[in-house]
């Protein structure tokens, strides 16, 4: 007899549910990364209950507690970073620097509060490890190539960290 023909259901056959993976390393967080990864959690708690009273699919409650469960692991195991001087390059500063002629500024941020658009990278992204530790006027290497950026500014981000 085929498969078809015996199967009682379709859940069998349904596509495995996966974890949000958890990025490798420390999970270092800025003030601000802290507070919003708390906000996350808080709203995702909200969601849950509201999905629950309003009777929503199984499969969106699922979804949300996932989402829940990835946001809850971030939350313990957040490790606050100093406040940084602004003498280097670390979490919770902006950074201005020459590269291949070219003016940026970037912030550096925890990884889950970083968003490249508005300029703010994590400190796990190659150009940010290439930054982390620079002191005002240094050159430092990039992409293999040696004194690829110029450190022209430092400046500590307002509100990134607990004074």
């Amino acid at each position: 007899m085929s498969v078809a023909f015996r199967r009682e259901g379709d859940e069998e056959h349904l596509e495995p549910k996966f974890e949000i993976p958890i990025p490798p390393g420390p999970n270092l967080v800025t003030a601000r990364g802290l507070a919003l990864i708390d906000a996350r959690v808080n709203a995702l708690e909200a969601e849950i209950a509201e999905l629950v009273q309003q009777g929503a699919e199984q499969s969106r409650i699922d979804t949300a507690r996932r989402d829940l469960r990835y946001w809850q692991t971030r939350q313990i195991t957040a490790e606050l970073v100093p406040q940084p001087d602004g003498e280097t390059v670390e979490i919770g500063t902006r950074v201005t620097f020459r590269h291949n002629g070219k003016e940026r500024t970037l912030a550096i941020t925890g990884d889950d509060e970083a968003d490249p658009a508005a300029g703010m990278v994590s400190f796990s992204a190659p150009l940010a490890r290439a930054l982390l530790g620079a002191e005002l006027g240094e050159l430092r290497e990039f992409a293999g190539k040696e004194d690829a950026l110029e450190i022209l500014a430092i400046v500590v981000v307002p509100g990134a960290t607990k004074a």
